[in-house]
């Protein structure tokens, strides 16, 4: 990984999703924008605020898809992720573990 980039390996393969009520929705339905979750496989050397294991929030419209021995990861810039979800920042009692 060179620079700023970061390898990431989404949790859900697009296509049909859940509602928390169990009702299916067709990968076909318009939604609003709506931010995926990833985990990080990979940091270039200027990469300051994730680690390799963390679960980062982006914009699935925004990315670059890239396949590395059969298996799809998405290839972003650090400045692309919007949140960054790992068991570092669990510093305090009050802390939800999110740098945003």
């Amino acid at each position: 990984m060179l620079h700023d980039r970061v390898l990431v390996r989404t949790d859900i393969p697009e296509g049909e999703r859940r509602s928390t009520g169990g009702i299916v929705i067709p990968a076909t339905a318009a939604v609003g924008r709506r931010l995926s979750w990833a985990e990080v496989v990979a940091v270039g050397q200027s990469v300051r605020t994730v680690e390799i294991g963390d679960r980062v929030l982006y914009d699935p419209e925004d990315r670059a898809e890239v396949e590395v021995r059969g298996v799809a990861y998405v290839l972003m810039r650090e400045r692309d992720l919007h949140a960054v979800a790992a068991d570092r920042f669990q510093g305090s009692e009050d802390s939800t573990g999110l740098y945003l």
